[in-house]
């Protein structure tokens, strides 16, 4: 499996510095320094500098170089980039995603969904909580919601119903319907699975 993300990194660095940097900055919510060759990202509520010289990746205020899933979904959120897009505030699940979220929707309920029910489930005022570590703000669907700022341009929203004697509980995340032309189907559900795993780590926390 670090094989394969070490050659998806590689790839997408190469996709990256074959690109015009004022055509990313233009369509995308991110800073370039020419001088130094650094893009500036917000990713959730970090900002993260991506050396195009170097080809590293690092949190600007620590200099912590993250997760290489991590590291991937950035470098594609730059290498996509697409003329602005407003979002439509109409939420979609994974499945929905016209690029083949149903196919791989099974196999993220499983790693990622039944996670958040399991830890959020009985506890969704838990939910709230967890999710101000990542820059979450409340909402109003189900028992508890959050609305992420995963990028500028993409936002993602978690909802938990609590189970009782007579219903299970549940769990969801859905994506704006404007943000399916700005990642890959495989960053878009790396993307849903970091934030689900980064919500049970501050549980477990």
């Amino acid at each position: 499996m670090e094989t394969n993300y070490r050659i998806a990194y590689d790839r997408w660095w190469q996709d990256l510095k074959r690109k015009e940097p004022e055509e990313i900055t233009t369509q995308l919510a991110v800073k370039y320094c020419s001088s130094t060759c650094q893009f500036v990202v917000k990713f959730f509520n970090s900002e993260y500098i991506l050396d195009c010289n170097n080809e590293t990746i690092y949190r600007k205020d620590d200099g912590q170089v993250p997760e290489i899933i991590v590291s991937i979904i950035i470098l594609n959120y730059l290498t996509y980039a697409q003329p602005p897009q407003e979002t439509t505030n109409k939420w979609i699940s994974l499945k929905e995603l016209s690029s083949g979220g149903n196919l791989f929707y099974p196999a993220f309920y499983k790693s990622s969904i039944v996670d958040l029910i399991k830890a959020f489930g009985h506890n969704s005022h838990q939910l709230l909580a967890c999710a101000a570590a990542l820059g979450g703000q409340p909402a109003s669907f189900g028992d508890a919601s959050v609305i992420f700022q995963a990028f500028p341009e993409i936002p993602l929203c978690v909802i938990v119903w609590e189970g009782d004697d007579d219903m299970a509980p549940n769990a969801t995340m859905l994506f704006d319907l404007s943000s399916e032309p700005l990642l890959h189907i495989e960053s878009t559900i790396g993307l849903g699975s970091y934030l689900a795993s980064e919500l049970k780590k501050q549980v477990i926390a």
